[in-house]
This record gives C-alpha cells, structure tokens and sequence, in this order.
C-alpha cells in the first residue's frame, strides 16, 4: 500500500446568514444530499463530549481500481465562526482520512466561507504511480467541491 494525498482549499460569499450556512454544514442529513459521492455520515459523541463523523463514501473509480472510502473524523465546532476536523488516531484500521476546517464570517451581502482540506488515502499502487493517482484524486475532489457548493448555494437559496 501507498500513502496519496491531495489538498486544496477554497473560498467564496454565499448570499446566506452565517447561522443559515453554519446549520447546513453542521448537518449530518443533509450534507449526503449536497455533496457528490457521499452516502452518509455516523454522528456519535462519547462519555467526554468528543464529537465523531464517521463518512461512508460510494465507490469512486481510481486508474482502473474502485476506492470505497470510509473514514472517522474527530469534529470540532466553534460556532458560528470555525469547525475543524482530523482523522480520529485510534481508526487506525481505516485508510483513509482527512484533515480540515471551514471558517464562516459574517460579511456585508452574507457569509464568507472558507474551506481547506488534506485528503490522504491509502491505495495498492506502487509509489511510482503518485503523479497519475494524485491527478485522478485531484479531478474528483474538484468535482466534489464544485457540485457541493453548487448544491449548498441552492439549498440555502430554497430555505
């Protein structure tokens, strides 16, 4: 197996109120619903507070071979303004993981989002194939971004 990582990060103003977009990102039931690839999220929290999304991906087509990720993230929230997210250490059976945050500002005509993300999965490629997996990871998470924020500015433009 070989580690492979992308990162990328965005930024836009949605023409939304900052509790209207932290309610969104924040919700485990709809977030499948506006981002592509994603089935479903697990929302648990433990005996001392600590907040756990575990992401159940579908299967996503890599150089010829099917990744079916799922991973667990350790969530936190400071609302309204930031939610940070990194793997959880102990699934170390799963492989893959993401590191992130989206940070929210309340602007003139709405809310500032940005959003920063290091995705690392591991895959049965040799190492020489990084720059072909990295170009075909990038491709999708391109993909992924640009239809979740497509389907988020819909969403809030509907409520």
């Amino acid at each position: 197996m070989t580690t492979f990582s992308v990162s990328t990060t965005s930024s836009a103003t949605v023409r939304a109120d900052r509790a209207r977009v932290w309610d969104a990102l924040t919700d485990t039931d709809l977030l499948p619903r506006l981002t592509p690839y994603l089935k479903r999220i697990d929302r648990t929290t433990d005996d001392d507070g600590v907040v756990r999304w575990t992401w159940h991906l579908i299967s996503i087509p890599v150089l010829g071979s099917i990744v079916s990720p799922c991973f667990t993230e350790v969530m936190t929230f400071d609302e309204p303004t930031r939610i940070d997210f990194a793997h959880d250490p102990a699934r170390t059976d799963e492989r893959a993981g993401v590191e992130g945050r989206y940070d929210l500002a309340e602007v003139a005509d709405g809310t500032y989002l940005q959003i920063a993300l290091g995705i690392s999965v591991e895959l049965p490629f040799p190492g020489l194939a990084k720059p072909a997996v990295q170009t075909a990871m990038r491709a999708v998470v391109a993909t992924m971004g640009a239809r979740f924020s497509h389907n988020l500015v819909r969403h809030l433009r509907a409520g």
